[in-house]
């Protein structure tokens, strides 16, 4: 909500300051986001008056000009704008002034004549970008008058960020009630002068859609001026406001908005058919609006119409077909109060936004709607002319917000706050806010007025008793706790440690959203039917993230795209799955029916497997410089990868990991395909595992340690090309004799002396006893037993 300050104090005038000003409103939670002046400063800018136009006697493009700046004589002033013209009035810069940017104006020689001053622009007074020519000035403009001072240019501009609950200070009425109910200045609310029935013409209203729209109030104005200009006070107050203007009845509507909180719509009156109607829109029907731009409407819609066709979007934007042109003579004014429900979420759907909606979503004070309507009239035959019809309403009041009394209790409130508040601070705080209240045995109930749609529960008054009372009036007191320690199992590691890991590895922890593209969703999970918002932030992040691969996809082409070629990032989060299994015993009390809430941990790199330096060659990272991280990161145990396929991966480079024969997740290359749609150059490698599995550790156990000698053997063995190396590493791990101490893959060979579609395997053994020195014949029987593992299992056959 941006508004002028003077245009404020022209409502209520504490004795603050700007600054104090925008600080009470901040620390009553009606945050400044800005503050600003209307117009730099500058100085000796006068309203000048141009005499006489010649053409400079040495300058094809240059005009010397006598000019009056209210002094006894004129001034001479040598000007190169393309409108100036005898009888204009304009900004003058006199000699000596400065003007923003540091300009300072001196009398100057100008292809040898001599200018005493300069006449401005808008953009050499910092007032806008406009620099085609002469700032032109109303005729009316008095000659010699401070500029600054003639515009008002000393004026601020305060901008709110309002939260969404307030929409009761989208107006000057609104702001002005809330800033005399923390300073007590006295309130001037805007005069109202109904203007009297000089016609009868009205229109049937009909509400077809009452749960939508309860109330409608309509007003027709024959006879107006549609040219008739726009005072130059409205057009101020409508661009320091950030409105432009566009034309006097135009104008009124929007300023009556900001003034009053009510947004009004004014229709050609000659271009309606038969009644109005406030109806939902019908399968199929379509309209175009004011911004040029059709839309198909759903049943859901909330329409203005007449007996033949849809006018507007109802609280959201007119219709092109009914609008008002400078040809209009007879005018259709609107004001109705329409549900927060019923117009919540169109707008978003539609790809559009405008004042009025922003409005209606919020809440618009349906007990106004009359008064607006009677203020609009007021200022359009004030400003246009015309006669004005009686005002025709129409109104369910069984569809009308209930205001019920809400209940609070001067413990409760004290509980809350952490101070406490008696009785008779509480009912001044309430008289304060001009809420209206009774006693009771516990403390008050309050009426909320049809202003405050977000005064519903106990604890919206406590807040209110705060926002008054003053938050800094609040002692701030240490929380005072019995503190116990927490178990911290052996079976069990912390997140941390995991995460420490991985960033002792060069990985950097990012936190994404958890809501993702539904593309994300089909593209890395294969999801084609992913949980849906009903409401989403933005149409991006539309859906549930089932995998947290796709948010590190977005975080490496973020990065990417600033010439970031390094990335090694990871994520810790909850991917959100449909399920109909029952929650296990340790998730009950956080599961949601129906749905499955996995704890993940995932990882990303991408670039070179290296930092750059000179002790090791460039190369990229591939998929085993990742196993490796996956492998440390689930030590102690030890995991297995098994080809299998994922949407999200390279066909031939990815592997399911497992732990214990369970499945705990996936690594691999992305998809090319995938590098091609995100505009990738280079393969990133990923990784995705469930989070619990690798919390749980076994607990330490004693083990000796041997005083004898390690003895180690290799056995190669030539298999298959399509036999894996982790099921025969399995196969040995299951079946060693008890000797074995450990089994490593530490060669993979092939080519000449090996058969074709065929490969060697070579795993180092080594074998130890704890209680004497292992005879070569338990060497050569536990060999024997492994080699005739392999054998049989896999049809391997020893290397020579």
């Amino acid at each position: 909500m941006k508004f002028s300050e003077a245009w404020l104090r022209t409502l209520v005038d504490p004795k603050l300051p700007t600054r104090g000003l925008a600080t009470a409103l901040t620390m009553a939670g009606l945050e400044v986001d800005a503050l600003e002046p209307v117009a730099p400063p500058f100085t000796k800018v006068v309203v000048a008056k141009v005499l006489e136009v010649a053409q400079h006697p040495n300058a094809d493009k240059l005009t010397l000009c006598r000019v009056d700046v209210g002094e006894e004589a004129p001034r001479a002033i040598v000007c190169g704008a393309p409108n100036v013209r005898a009888g204009m009035k304009v900004p003058c810069a006199l000699a000596g002034a400065e003007l923003p940017g540091g300009l300072a104006i001196k009398v100057a020689t100008v292809r040898g004549v001599q200018s005493d001053g300069m006449l401005c622009s808008a953009r050499e007074l910092g007032l806008s970008d406009d620099h085609s020519g002469l700032l032109a000035l109303p005729e009316d403009a008095p000659v010699g008058e401070d500029y600054r001072r003639y515009a008002r240019l000393d004026d601020m501009l305060f901008t709110l960020k309002l939260t969404p609950n307030r929409g009761d200070c989208l107006s000057l009425l609104g702001i002005a009630r809330e800033v005399s109910i923390l300073t007590g200045a006295a309130l001037s609310e805007p005069a109202l002068h109904p203007v009297a029935r000089a016609i009868d013409d009205r229109r049937e209203i009909r509400l077809d859609a009452p749960a939508g729209c309860p109330r409608y109030c309509g007003r027709i104005i024959r006879g107006v001026d549609a040219r008739a200009p726009t005072p130059a006070w409205m057009v101020e107050r409508l661009e320091r406001a950030g409105l432009r203007s566009i034309s006097a009845i135009v104008d009124v509507t929007n300023y009556v908005m900001l003034e009053l909180g009510q947004p009004l719509h004014a229709f050609d009156d000659a271009k309606l058919e038969g009644a109005i109607v406030v109806r939902w829109a019908r399968p199929g029907e379509k309209l175009v609006l004011i911004n040029g731009k059709e839309h198909a409407l759903e049943r859901d819609v909330l329409m203005i119409a007449d007996e033949r066709k849809a006018l507007a979007l109802a609280g959201i934007m007119g219709g092109l077909e009914s609008e008002i042109s400078l040809d209009t003579r007879d005018v259709f004014l609107e004001a109705a109060f329409f549900d927060p429900k019923a117009i919540a979420g169109r707008p978003r759907r539609l790809n559009m936004t405008s004042d009025a909606s922003y409005r209606f979503e919020r809440g618009v004070d349906p007990g106004i709607t009359v008064r607006a309507m009677e203020r609009g009239a007021e200022l359009i035959v004030a400003l246009c002319g015309g006669k004005a019809g009686p005002i025709s309403e129409t109104h369910d009041e069984a569809k009308m917000p209930a205001r019920k009394p809400v209940p609070l209790r001067t413990g409760r409130a004290a509980k809350i706050l952490g101070v406490r508040l008696g009785d008779e601070d509480i009912a001044r705080i309430l008289g304060q806010l001009k809420l209206r209240f009774e006693r009771n045995a516990d403390g008050f109930l309050v009426a909320p007025p049809t202003h405050r749609f977000d005064l519903e529960i106990e604890e919206d008054l406590v807040e209110e008793v705060a926002r008054v009372h003053g938050y800094d009036n609040i002692p701030t007191r240490p929380p005072a706790a019995r503190m116990a320690m927490l178990p911290l199992p052996e079976a069990r590691r912390s997140i941390w440690a995991l995460k420490h890991l991985l960033c002792g590895r060069e990985y950097f922890e990012v936190i994404n959203y958890s809501f993702v593209e539904a593309a994300w969703e089909a593209d890395f999970a294969g999801n084609a039917d992913p949980i849906a918002l009903e409401n989403p932030i933005a149409a991006q992040m539309s859906v549930m993230r089932s995998s947290l691969i796709g948010g590190l996809v977005g975080v490496l082409r973020h990065n990417f795209a600033r010439q970031v070629d390094r990335v090694r990032v990871f994520e810790t989060g909850r991917a959100f799955l449909r399920t109909d299994a029952p929650p296990d015993e340790a998730h009950a009390a956080t599961a949601v029916k129906g749905y499955d809430q996995p704890h993940r941990i995932a990882g990303l790199a991408y670039g070179t497997a290296y930092g750059e330096q000179w002790g090791e060659k460039a190369r990229r990272v591939d998929f085993f410089d990742v196993k490796g991280d996956v492998e440390a990161l689930i030590a102690p145990h030890r995991a297995g990868f098994v080809p299998a396929p994922h949407p999200a991966l390279h066909p031939g480079r990815s592997a399911r990991v497992e732990l214990n024969g369970q499945p705990l997740g996936w690594i691999g290359e992305l998809h090319p395909k995938w590098l091609q749609k995100y505009e990738l150059p280079a393969p990133a490698v990923v990784f995705e595992l469930d989070l619990d599995p690798l919390l749980a550790v076994s607990l330490p156990r004693y083990a000796e340690v041997s005083r004898f000698p390690a003895v180690v053997r290799d056995l190669a063995m030539v298999v298959a090309e399509e036999v894996a190396a982790q099921a025969m590493l399995g196969a040995l791990a299951a079946g060693k004799p008890a000797v074995v101490t450990d089994v490593k893959l530490f060669d993979l060979y092939r080519g000449s002396g090996v058969e074709k579609g065929r490969k060697s395997l070579a795993f180092r053994v080594v074998m130890q006893d704890t209680a004497r020195t292992l005879t070569d014949a338990e060497v050569e029987a536990a060999m024997a037993h492994l080699t005739g593992i392999l054998v049989s299992r896999f049809g391997g056959k020893l290397r020579s």
